[in-house]
């Protein structure tokens, strides 16, 4: 694709929004932005490029808004992370527990060793 400045007029059109650029592309180029350009409505191939121009401008730059897959996908794989952190630290209590439970039964001071005396309180 090469783009070339129109040269500026005198008076510009009634109505014009922008100055006039020539864009030159492939013939599959061109016809695939007059397909979008119809698709999305817009009145003609040139505005679709325009848009297409500054929507690539703001990307360039870094300002542009997420899309809702990309914000859900994002928000999932936080939850992801507070899960797996999570089940990292009831992990890390069960093992601690057990292994309390092993020192107490090798020191000989836990309940289940205690004599039973009939009672079933």
């Amino acid at each position: 694709m090469t783009l070339t400045q129109k040269p500026d007029q005198a008076e510009p059109p009634a109505g014009s929004r922008r100055p006039g650029m020539f864009v030159r592309m492939s013939p599959d180029d061109k016809q695939r932005v007059q397909y979008w350009a119809d698709k999305r409505g817009y009145p003609s191939a040139s505005e679709y490029a325009a848009e297409a121009v500054v929507e690539k401008i703001q990307r360039e730059n870094l300002d542009y808004d997420l899309p809702t897959l990309e914000i859900a996908r994002l928000n999932q794989l936080v939850d992801e992370v507070k899960a797996l952190s999570t089940n990292s630290a009831n992990l890390e209590r069960v093992v601690t527990q057990g292994f309390d439970s092993l020192i107490g039964l090798t020191r000989g001071d836990n309940y289940l060793l205690d004599d039973e005396d009939g009672e079933l309180s």
